[in-house]
């Protein structure tokens, strides 16, 4: 089998996870630790959801603190890892004939930096970010997944950032609440469905909205779509596992899956 470099989608919660240390912060951090080194990062994330796809191109991408309502520590925070516009274009090239903008406003959402603050600390591998573009449908994002399994030759990881089951509305603050039937129905799915290699077309994952939890899950897609990526990038036959899992709040999963 070709050499790959290891691809993740990570559920990131909460924005406080930054500031906390617990079960799922720490399954990142061993990621970290313990995965080959990477020598860029292409990450997407649920929170640049977009018309059109792009790419962050600058050499140095501002940390966006796109969230309200959390202790100034939070907002303090910077993760001051380089851009590269070099693996701006690499993407681009292997995205082809799909236009990819290269942007040079955006930077780094909590999505990216929230879960790579924990994996690489010292912020000092390059870090491109795509968008997601939320006019197409799901097929389309597994597509482009797949084809930057080519840059997952070269070195170069893809970290994805989102929520398998996310539903603000239907959360509770209450620690002693009880995860939604449908949220634990939904996130058993996506769990039994990960390393399905049939037709694209039939993909349990790809067809998502099918099961009778899904418009609850996911009553907007930005948050599920990132997996996509994730799974469209793996190799016949190649490893997949599950870092982490839980429901957080009654209605967010922290599912995190690694292929390779």
């Amino acid at each position: 089998m070709k050499s790959l470099m290891p691809a993740l989608f990570l559920g990131h919660g909460s924005p406080m996870n930054v500031l906390e240390e617990n079960a799922y912060t720490q399954s990142w951090r061993e990621l970290g630790q313990n995965l080959p080194r990477p020598k860029g990062i292409i990450a997407v994330s649920a929170h640049w959801y977009t018309r059109g796809t792009a790419v962050t191109a600058m050499e140095k991408p501002r940390t966006i603190h796109d969230f309200g309502g959390f202790p100034q520590a939070l907002f303090d925070t910077r993760y001051p890892a380089p851009g590269s516009p070099a693996l701006a274009k690499e993407i681009a090239d292997a995205l082809a004939p799909v236009e990819v903008v290269q942007d040079q406003a955006w930077g780094l959402d909590h999505g990216a930096w929230g879960v790579l603050i924990k994996m690489y600390p010292q912020a000092d591998i390059p870090v491109v970010q795509l968008s997601v573009d939320g006019t197409k449908p799901a097929a389309y994002h597994f597509a482009l997944g797949r084809r930057l399994t080519a840059l997952r030759e070269r070195g170069y990881m893809i970290v994805a950032s989102g929520n398998v089951v996310h539903n603000l509305r239907m959360a509770s603050r209450d620690d002693s609440a009880k995860p939604h039937g449908w949220a634990v129905s939904f996130n058993h799915y996506v769990r039994e469905h990960l390393a399905w290699e049939g037709p694209v077309e039939d993909h349990p994952l790809v067809n998502f909205m099918q099961h009778e939890g899904a418009a609850l899950a996911n009553p907007t897609p930005e948050h599920y779509l990132p997996l996509l990526y994730v799974l469209g990038a793996r190799e016949p036959g190649e490893t997949i596992s599950v870092p982490a899992d839980g429901l957080e709040m009654a209605a967010i999963s922290m599912l995190s899956v690694r292929v390779g």
